[in-house]
């Protein structure tokens, strides 16, 4: 509440504080650390501390009975620490300070359950993140020339492509864009409030955040929005895809994130940050509070994540239930919900923009399968009848649980208005026919009804390379993880077998080592046994001598 007030502070005067913190100089060179304090900084600052406050609430609850669960909250607060450092940072140097917490930690809360699933998961986001936090680098090497860092004051020079290139690397790999869309689902092994915090406000939106910051620099660059929106519409039609075969119910949630997170990235292609940043707070609220429902019906179902084993939860778990469909129809972007406000008003930017027809109507497909897989999740896990053996424990909901999500749901209900009402004002006046303003939420409705009629009418009792390649990501899910290392792998293991432990192993070492070894017993045979090979010979010399002498001489 305290950063709230300072933001709507900062919000009505229309100001920007710099604070640039001089650690130390040295021949007229000095180090220095940037802070700046504008109603973008202080505006994120508050929804991501609101966010983490509600997580905090929940972890009280699903993870009671967790054995380290100070361990996590302690990690978790690291988190939102790294996540203020991102945001209040302009100068790209100190920003690593928040950029690299921010891979560390998510490395160390996807592995919070240590088994090898989530080492898998933990290390396919640690890699992926490791080559945005290289494209930095790279872009920071190059940008030495200027002589400073900062965001505001950045100017032409030799190297600007290259930097702006890398810079949008780096966003592209922490906003999971393709082709580096696969670590999202697979860090869904990370307990649920993490992922409520992690991929609904801080981790996968400092991509974007970060492009935002530095729009006026990278715009310079010819090239740059052209392949932000290429890449994003790709990501926002890939995601949709993939979450309409998903049945897991988090990695359904974390693929419409993905959807999200190319709208955001869609939006700045166009040329809107602005409109980006609105949809990326208000994205926030609702996101965490699909996340934190989802969470409540796992905790509720012993921790079973398949949709199939889910039905008529409306009865057991109201007010989840209700939360969880006010997020659902707010990211659908149904009117007066809070993603209403900023999704419509891209979309209708968007139809007035000059943009080509085969990326408006991927825009357009995508919006429509939002709507498909969120009708779809909420028909399949509230009012279908079971088809399969029901697994609901005897557990009600638990009053840190209904606090934490009845606080989002007033920031899904009303966030986007607020937003766009201290944000967006005046709004440019956007003067459309009645068929391209209603074009879009027609979209929406039909293809959710459309969603409910076919629901039970679409059965996929064959497998084939196109379904395949539909529900695995475009195969990126593949791609990502062992499919790149299998064959190395499987040839080094060949080869351990046959030469290591084969032939090599009994011709050289193991062969010296047995010869060795039975050369030595028959020498410990020989001394252990000496006295008995004397009396030996000696009893062999007193029987056969007179034998010999008897033969020879009489």
């Amino acid at each position: 509440m305290f950063i709230l007030i300072f933001a709507l502070w900062f919000s009505y005067y229309k100001t920007t504080m710099i604070l640039d913190l001089i650690l130390f100089s040295m021949n007229s060179s000095s180090i220095s650390l940037t802070i700046v304090f504008d109603w973008i900084s202080v505006s994120f600052s508050f929804i991501v501390c609101f966010i983490s406050s509600c997580v905090m609430m929940f972890s009280y609850s699903y993870m009671f009975k967790d054995s380290f669960k100070n361990r996590f909250i302690l990690i978790v607060m690291m988190f939102v620490l790294s996540m203020n450092f991102l945001i209040f940072i302009p100068n790209l140097v100190s920003l690593l300070l928040g950029w690299d917490g921010l891979g560390l930690i998510s490395f160390c809360l996807v592995i919070y359950y240590q088994n090898y699933k989530s080492l898998s998961a933990g290390l396919i986001t640690a890699f992926m993140n490791r080559l945005g936090d290289v494209a930095l680098l790279l872009s920071i090497g190059w940008m030495i020339n200027q002589g400073q860092w900062i965001s505001f004051f950045t100017w032409n020079f030799s190297l600007l492509n290259f930097s702006i290139m890398m810079i949008f690397l780096a966003s592209m790999t922490k906003s999971a864009q393709i082709p580096f869309s696969s670590w999202l689902p697979a860090a869904m092994a990370a307990p649920t409030p993490v992922s409520a915090l992690v991929h609904s406000s801080t981790l996968v939106t400092a991509g974007v955040f970060l492009v935002i910051r530095f729009f006026c620099f990278l715009d310079s660059f010819y090239l740059f929005k052209p392949l932000i929106l290429i890449t994003s519409v790709m990501t926002m039609l890939m995601a949709g895809i993939g979450a309409n075969f998903e049945m897991d119910l988090k990695k359904i949630i974390a693929l419409s994130t993905l959807s999200q997170l190319g709208v955001m990235m869609t939006s700045v292609g166009l040329g809107l940050p602005l409109l980006s940043l609105i949809h990326l707070f208000a994205h926030a609220m609702f996101k965490a509070l699909l996340f934190l429902c989802a969470g409540s019906i796992i905790h509720f179902h012993n921790n079973n994540q398949d949709i199939r084993k889910m039905s008529q939860l409306w009865v057991q778990l109201p007010i989840s239930s209700t939360c969880f469909n006010i997020a659902n129809l707010a990211l659908c972007g149904i009117p007066f919900f809070s993603g209403f406000y900023s999704k419509d008003l891209i979309f209708e930017m968007m139809i007035m923009s000059q943009m080509n027809l085969i990326s408006g109507l991927m825009i357009i497909l995508a919006t429509i399968l939002t709507a498909s897989y969120s009708i779809r999740l909420s028909l399949m896990i509230f009012w279908m009848e079971m088809k399969q053996s029901s697994m609901i424990s005897s557990s009600s909901e638990d009053t840190f649980v209904i606090i934490s999500i009845l606080s989002l749901s007033v920031g899904a209900l009303t966030g986007g208005a607020s937003l766009s009402w201290l944000f967006l004002s005046p709004l440019p006046l956007l003067l459309m026919n009645l068929f391209d303003k209603l074009f879009i939420l027609s979209a929406v409705i039909s293809s959710g009804i459309l969603s409910f009629f076919m629901i039970n009418n679409i059965s996929y009792k064959k497998k084939n390379k196109t379904l395949d390649f539909l529900s695995y990501m475009w195969f990126l899910s593949i791609l990502s993880s062992n499919y790149i290392s299998k064959m190395g792998m499987e040839k080094s293991f060949y080869l351990y077998k046959v030469i290591d432990l084969g032939w090599f192993e009994m011709t050289t070492k193991k062969m010296i080592f047995s010869s060795l070894l039975s050369y030595t017993k028959f020498n410990q045979q020989n001394q252990g046994n000496l006295f008995s090979l004397l009396l030996l010979i000696s009893m062999m010399n007193i029987i056969l001598f007179p034998v010999i002498l008897y033969f020879f001489y009489f």
